[in-house]
């Protein structure tokens, strides 16, 4: 008896075991079946946002930060030991080119002058005599009332004389350019910077009396990055290159042209020096200042614009996915001519395809795409410039 029931226990609590395993590895709803039906179906089709391309002049544009530097800066020192009698000039003051500046004490120089002048003078007066005896011997000799010899002597005389009165002149002219020393006047004109010397000082040789700078016109020095040295050669032979500027914290242009390229590729750093010149005679440009500069070296005509984001990149090549006719995702290879902010001038399209710009990182060339309403509405069906406001259509510059 004992034997029976254990018997029925044992196979009641089999009954239990399979009864649980049985609900316990039930397929859930939609498994197994569900996925089948789906792997039968196959993938739906990828939701994308889709954008035409633009035509636009897109301007190739170097950037770069720079320097104002003046075209010339001269630091005026006497040429002579004296002392300051006047300054005729104000710190800060613009200045012409002859403008007296400063007056040194010219007594001593005015003395010389006189000296030589008198020389001068003394030697006409000595050269006018033995002239005329020459003169009054030639006659004599004429006459046979004196000897050839007499005659050679006065002539050598009067050459002697002559050459005298030639150096005395010279001395003289030396004399006025060390006077003229003891007047300093503006070399060019310019601005005027910090005086030193005031009326008593003595100065010499070494001594800053001020500097002068150039403001007008001025030069922005900037370098370039070696890779650009071509582009901005070809510009250059072009004809004249544009080069704007903007200061710090402003967005109005100031406009010049490209006057000078280095010609030496510095090693070290793989840069080109660069400077332009600028009219600035309203002297918003400082020496010393940090500028912005944009440099244009060439123009991309009726090009066609498209959003970098669409464009992909890998050991397949360039390319971008359009919409085919049949809905699905086709692939063009394209090749970037320019970047600029956030899109790119490119080649290798038609004009007239969509280009999927978002959900493409799920694609594969032949897959299905539903094109998303939004962009169907804004993108595609508009030709609104990709990824831009059709303000930002016009500059087609990159920020």
């Amino acid at each position: 008896m004992k034997k029976k029931t254990l018997g029925i226990l044992v196979g009641v609590a089999v009954l239990i075991g399979a009864g649980a395993w049985h609900f316990t590895h039930k397929p859930a709803e939609g498994q197994g079946g569900g996925k089948a039906g789906a792997n039968a179906m196959g993938q739906g089709p990828t939701t994308v946002n889709v954008v035409a391309p633009v035509r636009q002049d897109v301007p190739v544009l170097l950037q770069a930060n720079g320097t104002v530097s003046p075209i010339s800066t001269v630091d005026l020192h006497p040429q002579t030991t004296s002392t300051i009698v006047k300054v005729h000039v104000k710190e800060g003051q613009f200045v012409k080119e002859g403008e007296l500046m400063f007056s040194l004490d010219a007594r001593s120089e005015a003395a010389n002058l006189d000296k030589a002048e008198a020389q001068v003078l003394k030697d006409r007066a000595t050269l006018a005599d033995l002239e005329r005896q020459y003169k009054r011997s030639q006659e004599l000799l004429n006459q046979k009332f004196i000897a050839q010899g007499a005659v050679d002597t006065l002539k050598s005389q009067v050459e002697g004389a002559r050459a005298t009165l030639e150096a005395d002149i010279a001395a003289a002219r030396a004399q006025k350019v060390s006077q003229s020393y003891t007047a300093i006047r503006a070399p060019m004109a310019g601005r005027v910077g910090a005086i030193n010397v005031y009326p008593g000082s003595l100065v010499q040789l070494s001594t800053s009396l001020a500097v002068i700078t150039q403001l007008n016109p001025i030069n922005v020095a900037f370098t370039l990055p070696e890779s650009s040295l071509a582009a901005l050669l070809d510009a250059q032979r072009a004809g004249k290159v544009a080069v704007q500027v903007f200061q710090n914290n402003s967005n109005q242009p100031i406009d010049g042209q490209l006057s000078f390229i280095d010609n030496t590729v510095d090693p070290v750093a793989g840069v080109i020096r660069v400077k332009a010149q600028f009219d600035n005679r309203d002297t918003r440009l400082w020496p010393g200042q940090y500028v912005n500069t944009k440099l244009t070296v060439q123009t991309l005509k009726d090009a066609l614009v498209v959003p970098q984001n669409a464009i992909i990149t890998n050991t397949r090549g360039t390319f971008v996915y359009t919409v085919a006719p049949d809905n699905t995702a086709a692939v063009v290879n394209v090749q970037r001519l320019h970047a600029f902010g956030t899109q790119a001038a490119v080649t290798g399209l038609k004009g007239d395809e969509k280009i999927i710009v978002e959900g493409k990182q799920n694609l594969r060339p032949g897959g299905k795409i539903r094109i998303a309403d939004a962009a169907g509405k804004h993108g595609g069906a508009k030709g609104a410039h990709p990824g831009q406001a059709p303000g930002q259509q016009q500059k087609g510059k990159a920020e």
